[in-house]
């Protein structure tokens, strides 16, 4: 029997050469993984003594050979295919162990240029034909590209054999270790050409970071994936350290992400506090642990046992100021030792650091997914950076510049809330909410409920232009002052009216924020 190792990843490479060694087998390897394994002391047959060629190219041609693919795709049980090999004195390979060179890590080294790519080790072309091979031929030839796998081909060859539905579990992977690979590298060379954002082909690389118990029900399967990208990635649930608490859930997860997106979306210090991906508090303020306060306030009955978010380290006198306040998770760039200190002692709280917050334009050339059945939706992100500046007056009556100020707060806010999105808000702080109400208005009606008195003098954010008065009138109502939505209805002049006839001040942005 005889075994090609050559790796890229050398974990437990050696032990494995040994193991297989042990069992009668025939070690045949290339460059760094043979040196690797001379030096453990592992018998080893270079690949040009079977080829009986040598590595050319700076190494770009050592295993495009047919004495290599040849002795991989052979059938044995088809004994013109033995006869082939014998008349070209070429031996069977039984076992490929192959994984690929670190695509993302070579390209994001310092100063790395697309000719750094293309010459150097980057884009690996000898391992993918061979995974490819051996995974073909997966009923004669074991494809094995990762460590973790190891151990129990060696256990399995020990017992006698490596059963077929295993066999073509290692092809599987085989074959979506080197679709990833690809994944990645097309990626990086689409990276910048704005004619292929969305390329009539596109693959997507997952990583698995970790099985969950279960999805957003107990009887759902789930886990957590990382998308592969050649770019790095931004600070968020998927760089995320877990400093307490027990695991996450799938919801969980998507709790901390939508938190996590509210309060990064703001320049200034800002707290968000999430309930069903859905900001029931969010503020802003100088002080960290006046603007959870205030974020607090918003809402403190639907904030118990949520998530919250901040956009800065996460202090003492915020830690302080939660108490005995229950939340499941807090998700920060980072905690001060103090306040670590302070909230471990909370059993059932889960505390992620992300390291930092994404930068400005961090999801430039990303694309975000949405799953239907047989298919995928994919859209640029909603970051549109915009300058309330360039926001039109509708009516008689213009805001004030504290009212512009909490226009812009509450119009950002929109954004994270699910449509048809209404948010009421003052001194940066979301004071009610409407979301997912097929009707507008009422949407309108629930955020004022929710604001209740602190909807007089507040102002308005609607996430899509208003298709009748009534949302204007029942605003009024409450006690708003100023209004921001995208205007573009047929009946704007009906809203305008109303907001005129109420004396309030609204602009149009023009822009709309729908959040399916």
């Amino acid at each position: 029997m005889r075994a090609i190792l050559s790796v890229s990843d050398k974990t437990g490479i050696a032990a494995f050469g040994r193991g297989l060694v042990d069992l009668g087998w025939e070690i045949v390897s290339t460059g760094n993984t043979a040196r690797a394994l001379q030096e453990a002391g592992v018998p080893v047959r270079p690949i040009d003594d079977l080829t009986g060629f040598p590595e050319i190219l700076d190494g770009r041609v050592k295993t495009l050979h047919p004495a290599v693919h040849g002795g991989i795709l052979a059938r044995r049980t088809r004994p013109e295919h033995l006869a082939t090999l014998a008349e070209h004195g070429i031996g069977t390979i039984d076992l490929v162990a192959s994984n690929l060179y670190p695509f993302a890590e070579i390209i994001a080294r310092p100063g790395a240029t697309l000719d750094d790519v293309l010459e150097g080790d980057a884009i690996d072309i000898g391992g993918p034909a061979m995974i490819r091979a051996a995974a073909k031929n997966f009923s004669h030839v074991l494809p094995v590209v990762s460590p973790d796998d190891y151990g129990q081909v060696l256990d399995l060859l020990r017992a006698g054999d490596v059963p077929l539905p295993t066999r073509r579990l290692l092809a599987a992977r085989a074959f979506a270790h080197v679709s990833a690979y690809d994944a990645l590298i097309a990626a990086y060379l689409r990276a910048g050409l704005p004619d292929e954002r969305f390329p009539r082909e596109l693959t997507i690389g997952l990583e698995k970071l970790s099985g969950l118990r279960y999805g957003e029900n107990p009887h759902q399967q789930a886990a957590f994936y990382r998308v592969a990208q050649p770019t790095p990635t931004p600070p968020g649930l998927v760089t995320a350290r877990q400093l307490h608490g027990i695991e996450l859930s799938y919801n969980n997860i998507m709790d901390a992400d939508a938190a996590w997106g509210a309060a990064t979306d703001f320049a200034e210090p800002c707290v968000a506090i999430i309930k069903h991906t859905v900001p029931c508090g969010l503020a802003t303020h100088a002080d960290l642990a006046e603007a959870y306060r205030r974020a607090l306030s918003g809402d403190p009955m639907s904030a118990y046992g949520g998530v919250v978010a901040t956009n800065r380290p996460f202090d003492v006198e915020t830690a302080i100021a939660i108490g005995r306040m229950h939340f499941d998770i807090i998700i920060a760039p980072e905690f001060a030792p103090g306040a670590l200190e302070l909230l471990r002692k909370k059993k059932n709280l889960r505390l992620l650091a992300t390291g930092g917050i994404p930068a400005m334009g961090a999801a430039e050339g990303t694309l975000e997914p949405r799953q239907i059945l047989g298919g995928l939706l994919l859209q640029t992100p909603d970051h549109f950076v915009e300058d309330p500046t360039t926001w039109r007056i509708a009516t008689k009556r213009a805001p004030s510049a504290a009212q512009l100020d909490d226009l812009a707060f509450a119009w950002r806010a929109v954004k994270h809330v699910k449509s048809n999105a209404i948010v009421i808000a003052s001194d940066h702080t979301l004071r009610g909410m409407g979301a997912g109400q097929p009707n507008r208005v009422v949407s309108v009606r629930l955020a004022a409920e929710k604001a209740g008195e602190h909807a007089r003098g507040a102002v308005l954010a609607s996430d899509a232009y208003f298709p009748f008065a009534d949302n204007v009138e029942e605003a009024a109502k409450a006690g708003i002052t100023a209004i921001v939505q995208p205007g573009g209805s047929l009946r704007d002049s009906d809203t305008i009216a109303a907001a005129d006839a109420g004396g309030l001040a609204m602009v149009f942005t023009g822009l709309r924020h729908f959040r399916h």
